[in-house]
């Protein structure tokens, strides 16, 4: 299968919220396609993110990726934070996610980032093993920690 990458447009959004619901699905999420459509539509029209589409050989988007920018304090220079990265089921092992990242580290290139970060769950041994073959590496020196803020 041949798989090309783009920035997403306005136009791609529909597509993408479908996907991105399903990305929810996967990390134990109700399905919620209106939540979904309207969290992809806010990032993309506040500019709060940059979305990449994986489009098969029909022009068909079967994947996205989802950044962020943020800043490491301790580099002292922007980076990405790859949130978001998720492939139609039907089209996996395909190359999609590959030349997702592939655009993903580009993208960071050009817009002058000194690295990306990402997670992943434990269990996800797949992406594990498609960052690992990118070059990503590892963190085995931070945890990571989340809180709720109390109401």
């Amino acid at each position: 299968m041949s798989i090309s990458t783009r920035l997403a447009s306005h136009h791609d959004l529909p597509r993408i919220a479908q996907l991105f619901d399903l990305y929810r699905q996967f990390y134990e999420q109700a399905p919620d396609a209106e939540l979904a459509r309207r969290f992809i539509g806010e990032r993309f029209h506040k500019g709060e993110s940059k979305l990449l589409a994986a489009l098969d050989e029909a022009g068909e988007i079967v994947g996205f990726c989802q950044l962020y920018p943020s800043f490491c304090s301790v580099e002292a220079a922007p980076i990405y934070v790859l949130y978001d990265l998720f492939v139609d089921p039907a089209a996996r092992k395909g190359g999609a996610g590959r030349a997702l990242l592939l655009a993903a580290e580009a993208l960071a290139r050009q817009d002058g980032k000194a690295r990306m970060d990402l997670t992943t769950a434990r269990t996800n041994h797949a992406a594990q093993a498609l960052y690992a073959s990118l070059g990503w590496v590892r963190d085995e020196v931070f945890l990571a920690y989340s809180r709720r803020p109390a109401s």
